[in-house]
């Protein structure tokens, strides 16, 4: 019984800095009005500009369903705005580090392990309230969403999201500069989104563009939401989750363990 109780009294204390650590960052994005408008813009643009001026010229036969173009990418669209949101979090280990709020961090009583859950759980909140958004889009375009593809969207998006995010953090405790960080992101945000199949079906595609999108995490959590959303996919369902599973677990004890050997100042 006494170890019992130890154990779950140490359960609460690291819940309690996890939580911490969450508030923090969940209250400067808060503060960021302008960063919300400007994350959730990009995505409507591509959804409305993108998905409609292609959907104009392409045949619903490329899309392999009857489905129009715009809701073909809308699946794509809620990725990309996930992985744009969730590895450039990264970028704010380093303003931590230039105010030196990192440092405080590091030399309090929490193992970096707590510190990197916390900022990833903090990231993923931002994508959330981003596809929170989205979703009310998607209702307007002619989405239909029930109890079980609701469930198995938010799932999908949760996986990416932490995942990405721990991609991102991972970055950004390697990098010390902005400028550097912006230009290594920009050589995985861009292929990630791109080769996903966001904006294309991935049936007859080149052999090597093929390979290319099979080793693209983004794929499954594309084809995954295409599946909830529209049941259409190239993979099953629950292939795409535990691949998708893999991947968050392999980028998350990465992320752990470059945060351990981070640099605080």
């Amino acid at each position: 019984m006494p170890n019992m109780v130890s154990n779950i009294y140490t359960i609460e204390i690291i819940l309690g800095r996890l939580y911490a650590i969450w508030l923090r960052e969940f209250k400067v994005f808060l503060r960021e009005h302008s960063r919300l408008i400007a994350a959730t813009f990009t995505p409507i643009l591509w959804l409305f500009v993108i998905g409609s001026g292609f959907g104009s010229a392409l045949q619903p036969s490329l899309t392999t369903s009857d489905i129009d173009y715009q809701k073909f990418i809308y699946p794509g669209i809620i990725s990309m705005s996930i992985i744009f949101s969730s590895v450039f979090f990264g970028s704010y280990i380093i303003w931590d580090r230039k105010f030196d709020f990192l440092k405080s961090v590091m030399v309090a009583p929490v193992s970096r392990d707590t510190v990197f859950v916390g900022k990833t759980l903090g990231g993923m909140t931002t994508s959330l309230v981003q596809v929170a958004i989205l979703l009310a889009i998607g209702v307007a375009i002619g989405i239909h969403f029930n109890a079980v593809s609701l469930s198995q969207t938010i799932v999908v998006v949760l996986l990416l999201s932490f995942s990405l995010t721990s991609l991102g953090l991972t970055i950004g405790s390697y990098i010390e500069s902005l400028e550097g960080f912006q230009l290594i992101v920009s050589f995985v945000v861009f292929p990630l989104f791109f080769l996903s199949g966001a904006l294309f079906p991935l049936k007859n595609l080149p052999i090597w563009l093929s390979f290319l999108t099979t080793i693209d995490p983004a794929t499954y959590a594309v084809d995954a939401l295409r599946s909830a959303m529209l049941g259409i996919a190239n993979y099953s369902f629950v292939l795409d989750i535990g691949i998708l599973a893999a991947f968050t677990i392999g980028f998350g004890i990465f992320g752990a363990y470059s945060f351990r050997r981070m640099r605080a100042v």
